[in-house]
């Protein structure tokens, strides 16, 4: 099974570095010809996007809980007797169960009240965020769903109704710097490497590398190596610098970068880095940045960090 996921990655990869190879609509702008101004206003939509991103009723800031199952039956409820606690009024304090076994998992709810899609549900199998259309299922301001991490299953807790939601207040930025807005070459690893990342969690995942994104800072030049996502056409890249654990958070930030040109251009926009979600909840499996994505300076831009929790 590990052997054939593992080729699943490397197809799936393959057919990125395709789709890379033939998005030619984008073009080089040099930064000269990019309006300041234009640009300034772009970036606070960004950053207006993220708060509100955040704050959304399935948000990072919703998350109350993260309980990884043992196999056979995880009661869950109220009650300190269950093997899974969540203290939460909405809750009976014996609810039901998740029962795994042999990598599946079904919820048996003795609570009324549970729902998925809004239709009301005593009994069901739940697919992990794994799947192409995970399961989630509600309990008023509450949503339950199954996270895969690896070769371990969780269930993980959202409350729309979270005061860590209601409470907190927006994230801060480094002001709007077009020199962090940098011209870049995106060169194709063929095939796509196998990349280990480690998560908060100390869990080890091999991700897909499509290639890495070279680029130049005061004259010196440097590499990152990109991740491949599912369902996203974007480079996905987990970065650390001088400000690490300084202004910005200590596990590093994250990145994303639009598809190279037919030329292998791409636009590394620092501007737009911004904190993972363990920087607003305990309860998220943020991977971390790999040794090669350890910046050696100082990359004044983007998203700083506060602490929320």
């Amino acid at each position: 099974m590990k052997k054939q996921n593992q080729e699943l990655r490397t197809i799936a990869a393959l057919a990125f570095v395709l789709l890379l190879s033939l998005i030619s609509c984008a073009r080089k702008i040099p930064k000269s010809q990019v309006d300041p101004d234009a640009y300034a206003q772009e970036l606070s939509q960004w950053q207006q996007k993220r708060w509100t991103d955040l704050k959304s009723e399935s948000g990072w800031l919703t998350l109350v809980g993260l309980f990884w199952l043992k196999e056979g039956e995880n009661k869950f409820g109220s009650d300190d007797a269950n093997d899974i606690v969540i203290a939460n009024k909405q809750l009976n304090a014996h609810a039901g169960a998740f029962t795994l076994k042999s990598g599946v998992v079904k919820l048996e709810a003795s609570q009324s009240g549970f729902t998925v899609d809004g239709q009301p549900v005593k009994s069901i199998e739940l697919k992990s965020d794994d799947a192409d259309k995970p399961t989630v299922v509600k309990l008023g301001s509450l949503s339950f769903q199954i996270i895969k991490r690896g070769e371990k299953l969780g269930v993980r807790v959202k409350d729309s109704e979270n005061p860590d939601r209601l409470n907190s207040k927006n994230t801060e930025f480094y002001p709007a710097d077009l020199n962090w807005r940098i011209d870049a070459q995106f060169e194709p690893y063929n095939p796509p490497k196998q990349m280990p990342i480690v998560n908060v969690l100390n869990m080890e995942s091999a991700e897909s590398s499509p290639g890495a994104i070279k680029f130049t800072v005061d004259g010196q030049e440097y590499r990152l190596d990109a991740i491949t996502e599912k369902d996203e056409p974007r480079l996905f890249v987990i970065i650390a610098d001088k400000t690490t654990g300084k202004e910005t958070y200590p596990a590093g930030r994250y990145l994303y970068v639009d598809p190279p040109d037919a030329s292998g251009h791409v636009v590394i926009d620092f501007n737009k880095a911004y904190s993972p979600p363990c920087a607003f909840t305990k309860f998220a499996t943020c991977p971390l940045p790999p040794k090669q994505n350890r910046l050696p300076f100082a990359v004044e831009a983007g998203e700083k960090y506060k602490k929320h929790l």
